[in-house]
């Protein structure tokens, strides 16, 4: 059956690795970190729509058929040489149960309200969460900031903790010292959470 267009404008396709490092999710994994993201793991139409939009990811990554490739914009040498054309790259199908990659997921549009939570302090990790609870709201997941930036334009240039313990920031307007070169949702690190150098993004469900 064929894929209604008007799909691939409502949501966003982004690739995620854990906290453990890239290349530690098999299928099954990939899945469930997607769902933990409030996402669903990308299909390969979702994934060729993103990268004629311009997703560029050099890290393969799962996708909903079972089968593990990547996005190439740009051709370099580490992503398939100088010399090869952009596309998405295909591993083919792979054991779902031994084989370990990233994983692409597919985030659909918001159904709450995304936002970075005014503070006087930077928090550590578990005062980033309660900081959104005492806000009526819950910690932002990375499905929740690729959403807001990507269909709502998001920006902002300040580093904050996720769901995940990760901490990143979205980037819809190029800028110096926030993403010079190209609107992206730049990830910073998976830091000691008990380090207290970052904000936090929260997100409020609709109602």
């Amino acid at each position: 059956m064929a894929i209604p267009e008007d799909l691939f404008f409502r949501g966003v396709v982004f690739p995620y690795s854990p906290h453990r490092g890239r290349y530690n999710l098999n299928f099954d994994d990939a899945v469930q970190t997607c769902a933990s993201q409030d996402a669903v793991i990308a299909s390969f139409d979702q994934l060729l729509e993103a990268w004629k939009d311009g997703l560029d990811w050099c890290n393969a990554g799962w996708l909903s058929d079972g089968t593990v490739q990547y996005p190439i914009t740009k051709p370099r040498q580490p992503c398939g040489g100088t010399n090869s054309n952009p596309g998405v790259r295909n591993y083919g199908r792979r054991n779902k149960k031994t084989s370990r990659f990233d994983v692409f997921c597919y985030a659909s549009k918001l159904k709450g309200h995304f936002y970075w939570l005014v503070q006087p302090d930077r928090l550590s990790y578990d005062e980033a969460v309660q900081a959104c609870r005492d806000d009526n709201a819950e910690i932002a997941k990375v499905g929740h900031m690729y959403a807001a930036w990507k269909l709502e334009a998001y920006d902002r240039c300040d580093a904050g903790w996720l769901a995940d313990g990760s901490v990143r920031y979205p980037i819809s307007r190029p800028r110096k010292n926030c993403s010079p070169t190209e609107a992206a949702v730049r990830f910073v690190a998976f830091p000691d959470k008990k380090v207290k150098s970052y904000g936090v993004y929260c997100f409020k469900a609709y109602q």
